[in-house]
């Protein structure tokens, strides 16, 4: 059985909720970004793409959704890049507490040789060689370079991280979900 549908305000499409961003309006007429997608009330619908959000801003398509006026955030676009960011990281930070996200070149290669990995991690600013070198020992596995250094110690709570695994379990699924989801609101595909 699939998830329901819904109509994206900016493209007309049909799709499946999963690959939509829903927004709904507070009761003081503000839009809201419901990144968690269970906030009360209507939800409106938009395509997770950067561009559909720009494109139903500079329309009006979100008060026309609405059916009535909105306050929208400043902006908005930014917002939902952050927060859709922040989801990826702190996602990946519980992964590290509960022993889920291995760190450091030769415990992830090490892991990987294991099979003991589902997705790996590299930082964005990283060095190319050893990110391709891990690569290799992955072959087909997914490969997320969305996040640079910093973000990936500050998420995972040591100091200068450039390569990561994730193992598997139920939150590998989250994860991947979420950084495939910011990866598609960005439009280019990090999540190789």
């Amino acid at each position: 059985m699939s998830d329901p549908q819904r109509r994206c305000i900016a493209t007309g499409q049909i799709q499946e909720k999963e690959d939509l961003l829903r927004f709904a309006v507070s009761p003081d007429g503000l839009l809201v970004f419901d990144i968690q997608m269970n906030l009360p009330g209507r939800g409106i619908w938009i395509s997770c793409s950067k561009q559909s959000v720009e494109l139903a801003l500079k329309k009006g398509l979100f008060a026309k959704s609405a059916k009535q006026a909105l306050s929208v955030p400043e902006n908005l676009v930014a917002k939902i890049d952050e927060a859709l960011s922040q989801r990826c990281l702190a996602l990946l930070g519980l992964g590290r507490k509960s022993g889920l996200v291995t760190v450091g070149f030769a415990k992830v290669e090490k892991a990987l040789k294991s099979k003991k990995v589902s997705i790996l991690i590299a930082a964005s600013d990283g060095a190319d060689d050893g990110k391709q070198k891990l690569k290799r020992i992955a072959g087909t596995l997914p490969l997320v370079d969305t996040f640079n250094n910093d973000e990936l110690s500050q998420a995972l709570g040591k100091e200068n991280i450039v390569h990561a695994s994730v193992g598997s379990s139920g939150l590998t699924k989250k994860i991947t979900f979420a950084v495939s989801q910011l990866s598609r609101f960005r439009n280019h595909d990090d999540v190789n």
